[in-house]
C-alpha cells in the first residue's frame, strides 16, 4: 500500500501562485508515475499533470505553461507549482501515484491522497 498526503492548498487571488506538496510513504518501490488531478464542483475529476521516474512530464492544455510538476525522489515528495492562477483553477486537487505514466494518463494500480482545496478569487 502507498499513502499520499497533500498540503499547500488555500485561497489566492487571480494571478497569484500556490505550491502543492504530496508526500508518499509505504510501498513506494512499485510507483513509477506520480501526478495531480483536480475536481471542480459538478465536474469530473481530470488529470492535469504527471511525471515519471525519469522526470518526463505531461500536462493538460488547461495548465501547460502555468503549472510545473516536479519531484524530490529522495524524499518521496511531489510538487505542483501553480502560477498565474485563474478562477477556473478553483477545485479540489488530488495527488495520485501509479505503476506507470502513458502520456497524460496514469496506469496500473492507482493510489490517491485525500485532496487539498484550492480557491481562486477575483
Amino acid at each position: 500500500q502507498v499513502q499520499l498526503v497533500e498540503s499547500g492548498g488555500g485561497s489566492v487571488q487571480a494571478g497569484g501562485s500556490l505550491r502543492l506538496t504530496c508526500t508518499a510513504s509505504g510501498s513506494t518501490d512499485s510507483i513509477k508515475c506520480m501526478g495531480w488531478y483536480r475536481q471542480a464542483p459538478g465536474q469530473e475529476r481530470e488529470e492535469i499533470a504527471n511525471i515519471d521516474e525519469d522526470g518526463t512530464t505531461n500536462y493538460a492544455d488547461s495548465v501547460r505553461g502555468r503549472f510545473n510538476i516536479y519531484q524530490d525522489k529522495a524524499e518521496n515528495t511531489l510538487y505542483l507549482q501553480m502560477n498565474s492562477l485563474k478562477l477556473d483553477d478553483t477545485a479540489m486537487y488530488y495527488c495520485a501515484a501509479a505503476a506507470y505514466c502513458s502520456g497524460l494518463n496514469m496506469g496500473g494500480n492507482k493510489y490517491w491522497g485525500h485532496g487539498t482545496q484550492v480557491t481562486v478569487s477575483s
